[in-house]
């Protein structure tokens, strides 16, 4: 099991390098169409089409890294405080948040598939014909695999919260 959640957590750290990534890239090419419009009144093309694509897809590669090192955002009074009187029904609590969450990235998972499979079927893109365009596939697939990686550290979560350290 160990060797499965670390390999998880690797698949995880991965995403969030990728989405690191994606974040200078744009930030490389904001720069370079601001410096394009007002040195040369040439914009790069396609800059507003990449980033428009581009947050969708670095939220979803991040998130899971974010659940992982306990930086979502979230109230902890209640569970806290139940926590601290009352250990088993505080697990309890935030095992039944995870599983709710679950159930809500599932939903998102099973919308997006057939939002995917559409685009990549049909060849969609966005932009302009002539000018620039990028299919929305690979932002369509990084959903399902950003959704994929927030269920299975979900549920990790649960796990490693009910095995203790032998998780």
């Amino acid at each position: 099991m160990r060797r499965i959640l670390r390999a998880l957590d690797g698949a995880t750290q991965a995403a969030n390098v990728a989405g690191s990534l994606l974040i200078l890239v744009l930030m490389a090419l904001v720069g370079l169409d601001v410096a394009g419009r007002n040195l040369f009144g040439a914009p790069v093309p396609g800059v507003p089409e990449m980033v428009t694509l581009s947050i969708v897809a670095i939220v979803f590669l991040q998130i899971p890294q974010a659940l992982r090192a306990g930086r979502m955002t979230r109230s902890e009074a209640v569970p806290g405080w139940l926590s601290r009187r009352a250990p088993w029904a505080g697990r309890m609590l935030e095992t039944l948040f995870d599983l709710l969450a679950i159930a809500v990235v599932w939903v998102i998972l099973r919308s997006t598939w057939p939002i995917f499979t559409r685009a990549w079927d049909r060849g969609e893109f966005i932009g302009a014909l002539g000018d620039f365009t990028v299919p929305v596939w690979p932002v369509k697939a990084t959903i399902l695999l950003g959704c994929a990686l927030l269920i299975a550290q979900f549920a990790a979560r649960i796990l490693r919260r009910w095995a203790g350290g032998a998780a």
